[in-house]
């Protein structure tokens, strides 16, 4: 076999006999070496997207796979913190509405409402049909979430004014324990009343400025409501005189006594102890002089004497 070797220019310029060995040997030369440079091209680029490479694929498989571990092991610990946190609010809330159904019993004891009118240990009653609401997970949760902060609120809310409820009540029932009612002896009889009088020991007209218990000597003397005691001792014509400040423009007075069981600064209670009957002072025998100031001026102590019947 030959091949005939043309230009286009120069016409023939020669032939090549392909019976030679050398000429096969330098044709089988040429095809290995485009086989060759074939397959190592193919190579290269099957390493470069990793299919040659096994052992670096499953690598980069494994590099890949620990990272979504830790992306997920960062978001149980988000939903962990998320529900921990949702706990502790639980928890909170729930001291809260402990702590106000302490206030709202104890409120109910000072205001004196019936019974079960004000039922504070108990969910208030409600009603009403209700129509199912489709939502997903997430406008569930987001929903829990919502109402949970707004529940915070609105016990914030009631507390502030149970609270405001609690003072007004307490400073009512402060107003009635410093009001001064009731007898300040538990027994006797009134052997004087207020007003003017015969004095006992001139005979003449005077003004009598409280009433008096007469009574047994060293029996009880009470505090007709609460207060501070601002004198306890001697003072001429009164005897043995302890006087309470009950605020509000009331003062107590209880003279003659035989003996007085509270000093100045002492705060004392409605019913409290004080002193002891007895006839020191300007007194003809055992007796309570008891008077009742209003902003300073001497009122009838019989007027508030009957409000503790």
């Amino acid at each position: 076999m030959q091949l005939l070797l043309l230009s286009k220019g120069r016409g023939h310029i020669g032939q090549l006999r392909l019976t030679s060995r050398r000429v096969w040997l330098g044709l089988a030369s040429i095809a290995i070496s485009v086989c060759a440079g074939t397959f190592y091209s193919g190579y290269r680029v099957a390493g470069t997207v990793g299919a040659a490479n096994p052992v670096a694929s499953l690598d980069a498989l494994r590099t890949d796979l620990a990272e979504q571990e830790s992306i997920l092991q960062a978001t149980r610990r988000t939903l962990r913190q998320n529900v921990d946190a949702l706990a502790l609010r639980l928890g909170q809330m729930n001291a809260q509405v402990v702590r106000l159904e302490a206030l709202g019993s104890r409120l109910t004891r000072i205001a004196g409402f019936d019974d079960g009118e004000f039922d504070f240990s108990a969910p208030p009653s409600l009603g009403g049909p209700e129509a199912p609401l489709a939502v997903s997970d997430e406008m569930q949760i987001g929903g829990i979430i919502s109402t949970l902060e707004a529940l915070d609120q609105q016990l914030a809310d009631r507390g502030r004014q149970l609270g405001v409820l609690e003072d007004f009540l307490l400073n009512r029932k402060l107003r009635d324990e410093v009001h001064p009612e009731g007898r300040p002896v538990s027994g006797g009889y009134i052997s004087s009343g207020f007003g003017s009088r015969n004095d006992p020991f001139t005979g003449r007209r005077a003004f009598h400025q409280g009433v008096d218990f007469a009574g047994r000597g060293g029996a009880d003397v009470m505090a007709v409501a609460s207060g501070v005691v601002i004198w306890s001792g001697l003072r001429f014509g009164y005897g043995e005189l302890v006087e309470i400040n009950h605020g509000n423009g009331y003062v107590t007075r209880y003279a003659h006594n035989a003996d007085n069981l509270v000093a100045v600064g002492d705060t004392v209670k409605r019913g409290q102890i004080i002193a002891r009957v007895g006839r020191t002072g300007r007194a003809t025998g055992s007796n309570l002089h008891f008077e009742v100031l209003r902003n300073g001026v001497p009122v009838n102590p019989l007027t508030y004497i009957n409000e503790g019947r």
